[in-house]
């Protein structure tokens, strides 16, 4: 059983977890998920780890209430432990010195955009974090973002909080200030769309992480396929990062109706 040490309300249906799982803490890296468990009869949800502490044995997962399966993770508290937590999964984020990152994250897109922005920096790079929610109330991390960013922008739909536009206007301002080398987007498939689209008329590399659309997360179900440069790709075992560029986005939000 995996205890739950930790939990946070970053918003009404936006849960942070802080769980006790020594192993998965010790070898897990940016880019890597689990699959977690509730229940004896519980469904299977991947989640990607979003911090891990190796010398405390703990791992940090975000989790957004949407259906019946997740309402019960949200549901538990310090003290209770979920069922199962296999990791670390998934191909971690390739990481190294190119100069300066904009890393673009959308709503709960910012929890594993998170380890990414750590472990560039730590790489020696100049890390520009753009955050972008709707509102105030939905941006989460950004107190754990700031310490491995030079520069943070929130952005969001109405104003409350930062400058008031889309994620593309904070990404967009930086490139036409500096030399950017990579541009990393994690969030909502239509976000990451278009800043991939604006990304490809700079000629500026992109890497976006496609984990949304994972269901089983062991290559089995089939539900998380994408066309990637012509090719059909599994999320869960040939991501969940991809060039951005290569993505089609079109085709993924389509599939993405189906949960609708």
């Amino acid at each position: 059983m995996f205890r739950i040490i930790e939990k946070e309300h970053f918003s009404a249906n936006v849960v942070k977890f802080i769980v006790e799982a020594p192993l998965i803490a010790r070898s897990r890296r940016p880019g890597h998920f689990v699959i977690v468990r509730t229940g004896e009869g519980g469904e299977r949800i991947p989640l990607t780890i979003a911090d891990a502490d190796p010398k405390a044995g703990t791992i940090m997962l975000v989790v957004q209430a949407v259906g019946e399966s997740t309402r019960k993770i949200c549901a538990l508290e310090p003290g209770d432990s979920l069922t199962d937590v296999v990791g670390p999964l998934g191909k971690a984020t390739h990481i190294e010195r190119v100069g300066t990152v904009v890393c673009a994250g959308g709503g709960v897109g910012v929890a594993p955009l998170l380890p990414i922005i750590k472990a560039l920096k730590e790489a020696g790079n100049r890390v520009v974090t753009v955050l972008a929610a709707r509102s105030a109330d939905l941006i989460i991390l950004e107190h754990q973002c700031r310490p491995y960013s030079d520069e943070v922008i929130i952005m969001t739909d109405d104003g409350s909080a930062g400058r008031k536009g889309l994620v593309t206007e904070g990404v967009e301002s930086v490139i036409q200030s500096e030399k950017v080398d990579l541009v990393v987007t994690i969030g909502p498939a239509v976000m990451m769309k278009f800043v991939s689209k604006l990304t490809e008329r700079y000629s500026i590399p992109t890497m976006c992480s496609l984990n949304t659309i994972m269901v089983d997360g062991t290559g089995m179900c089939g539900a998380c396929r994408v066309t990637v440069d012509g090719h059909t790709r599994f999320v869960c075992v040939d991501g969940p990062e991809f060039d951005a560029h290569k993505v089609d986005f079109d085709e993924m939000i389509m599939r993405l109706k189906a949960y609708n």
